[in-house]
């Protein structure tokens, strides 16, 4: 029998067996010497069942992302992968008829804990990897989400605010 607690203990579990990992790809993003036309850091979490991929957007404040077509190897613009196909949550293939009942039943309350779920995780990963350092603002979102995560600032905004700030 599936639970909403044990769904979101395994969860959390999941997510921290991938910290470290996460923590080393969000350093790299931070040491990158950015191109100077780039505004802002747009880390974007994609979700399909049961995984979690993230990229990081290298982004202008018209919401486009900054590509560097110059000769130096050192300068960075564009999109970085994070992590791919993080498995938070394993369904044994006996038992998948029955989990996919529990989640429909339970929908509503899994996606309002499993979202700040991922978002603490992410942002305590950010600040470990020393997030705070890097000059440009910074965000974490899900993909086609109306709001993100500042995480200088540690509060939710609407997306559309991160462009104008």
């Amino acid at each position: 029998m599936f639970t909403t607690q044990e769904y979101i203990h395994t969860v959390r579990e999941n997510l921290h067996r991938n910290s470290e990992q996460l923590i080393q790809q969000i350093r790299k993003t931070i040491n990158f010497n950015y191109y100077n036309k780039v505004d802002l850091l747009d880390y974007t979490a994609f979700i399909q069942p049961h995984e979690i991929s993230i990229m990081m957007y290298s982004m202008d404040r018209k919401a486009n992302e900054v590509f560097y077509q110059g000769n130096e190897s050192n300068i960075f613009a564009g999109s970085y992968d994070i992590i791919e196909d993080v498995c938070f949550y394993n369904v044994p293939d006996d038992r998948e008829e029955k989990f996919w009942e529990f989640y429909e039943q339970n929908d509503e309350v899994i996606s309002k804990t499993e979202t700040p779920i991922i978002v603490d995780w992410f942002k305590d990963c950010w600040n470990q990897a020393g997030g705070k350092s890097v000059n440009l603002h910074s965000y974490f979102s899900f993909h086609d989400y109306d709001n993100c995560f500042d995480l200088q600032n540690n509060k939710w905004i609407s997306d559309g605010d991160k462009w104008f700030d």
